[in-house]
């Protein structure tokens, strides 16, 4: 395994879920989207519905256990080991907001937030190992963190997880870098996560920084309008760059995610 030079473990996003107000309305939602179907979770270790996309688990939905809670997707980092991430967590200025805690034989988990204020998870493998696949239709594809202070989130990142910033320029004003593992390239192929920074002209004030997880589709702009007829919204109309054709979609409880159509990547991405 390589690591940084003060030895972060390499990791990847290994998992996300969204917590949600009303789970079976979720389930509603995504099942029609992507397909999925569900099963609970133990039942001692609370109402967790695991979502599986022809067979292979690829995410979850979960219920808000307090309604101050944000409606919201998170994503989860691999770890050999959470406490030793946690220490350093909170050495590179984040900010561990619970855990780690076991869950039941599953594996170990915590929450954490980054020197900009957006919230991540951290997880240590046991019998849950995570994605069961990703990078196809109905599965996992990306995520990215957008911040206002990119320097001291890049350094957290790295110090953290061992992820190296590779800045990809500006495009239309929109500053944006992509991370590779330590020991990798330093190219775009080679990225497991992005950061994006929030600018006054694109983003409210009042938004926090937040990571946005991609689940690809076979065709965005069908998936646009499967959201919109199950009572989903479009916050970032369909748009095509050379990774893919992809948009920001809000669920219909008023959880953000996006949605990539990765098969025609780079076919079209003068047209973006």
């Amino acid at each position: 395994m390589g690591a940084a030079t003060d030895g972060a473990p390499r990791t990847t996003p290994c998992w996300a879920d969204v917590t949600l107000p009303d789970v079976e309305a979720g389930k509603r939602f995504y099942g029609g989207l992507f397909g999925w179907t569900f099963e609970e979770g133990d039942p001692e270790a609370g109402p967790y519905a695991r979502a599986l996309h022809e067979g292979a688990e690829v995410a979850a939905l979960a219920p808000k256990s307090d309604g101050r809670m944000p409606t919201a997707w998170n994503v989860y980092f691999s770890s050999p080991d959470a406490e030793a991430t946690a220490e350093r967590i909170r050495a590179a200025g984040g900010q561990v907001v619970t855990g780690p805690a076991r869950a039941d034989g599953y594996g170990t988990l915590l929450l954490a937030a980054d020197p900009g204020g957006a919230v991540f998870g951290v997880w240590q493998a046991d019998a849950h190992r995570g994605f069961g696949k990703r990078g196809t239709p109905g599965a996992y594809g990306w995520a990215e963190v957008y911040t206002r202070e990119p320097e001291a989130v890049d350094a957290f990142y790295e110090r953290v997880f061992g992820l190296t910033a590779y800045g990809l320029g500006e495009d239309d004003g929109f500053d944006y870098a992509v991370w590779t593992p330590a020991g990798e390239p330093l190219a775009p192929e080679h990225a497991v996560g992005g950061r994006a920074v929030m600018d006054e002209a694109s983003f409210p004030a009042a938004m926090p920084a937040h990571f946005l997880v991609y689940f690809v589709v076979a065709d965005c702009d069908e998936a646009c309008g499967a959201a919109r007829r199950l009572g989903g919204r479009i916050r970032r109309e369909a748009r095509d760059s050379p990774y893919g054709r992809f948009a920001v979609l809000t669920d219909n409880q008023g959880a953000d995610f996006a949605v990539v159509e990765t098969a025609r990547a780079g076919e079209r991405a003068g047209e973006g």
